[in-house]
């Protein structure tokens, strides 16, 4: 692994990460999404705004962003010796610009549609898990916010167990442990609104 191909991966990672699909969707139905809604330019925010079809399509173009990422290096012609951790840099690269995307002022979504793509590449029973927490805790509160924090909380645990029972590496943990950390943090204003009563439970607007 060269530091050419690491510079590669993390520049095309930052910029595929930058691209906000929130804010090109919402633009289609005349709605700035920074100034709609909570202002996040992320899926549950579209699908707050727009609607559920709307925010869909952009959940699962964010999903493949962190897919592509991920998956790039582990293409057969890239020929790489750890195509698994050129991916972890890339996905790493991609979540860092889709929440400060240097196309948005450095401001962008909580990342999360992107990191579960790009777990599904490269830790796909981390993720199996991940999601299982994340609906368990969001059909029981409907509070997205929280369910994403669950869905983090989750990865180092569900990582460390599946590296004693399988070939995952200390770099899939590490990443997991960081990744956990970074859902937090970018949720830090729903934590304080949770704590105050003042977060908003998910209700579904009608398709556009």
């Amino acid at each position: 692994m060269s530091v050419l191909e690491i510079f590669a991966v993390v520049i095309i990672g930052y910029l595929v990460g930058s691209v906000s699909f929130a804010c090109i969707i919402a633009r289609r139905y005349g709605v700035d999404i920074m100034k709609a809604g909570s202002g996040n330019p992320g899926s549950t925010n579209v699908k707050r705004v727009i609607g559920e079809t709307a925010g869909n399509l952009c959940f699962l173009l964010d999903f493949l962003k962190g897919v592509f990422v991920a998956g790039l290096p582990l293409l057969p012609f890239m020929n790489d010796k750890e195509p698994e951790l050129l991916g972890l840099l890339g996905l790493a690269a991609a979540i860092v610009g889709h929440s400060y995307s240097v196309f948005l002022n450095f401001k962008g979504g909580k990342g999360v549609a992107v990191a579960m793509g790009g777990l599904s590449v490269l830790m796909f029973w981390v993720l199996l898990i991940g999601v299982l927490v994340w609906n368990i805790v969001f059909f029981r509160t409907r509070y997205v916010s929280l369910a994403s924090i669950a869905f983090g909380l989750s990865l180092p645990i569900t990582a460390s167990v599946t590296a004693i029972f399988s070939n995952g590496s200390r770099f899939e943990f590490l990443f997991a442990l960081v990744l956990a950390i970074v859902i937090i943090i970018r949720h830090r204003t729903n934590v304080t609104r949770l704590m105050q009563g003042r977060e908003n439970r998910f209700v579904k607007k009608a398709k556009r």
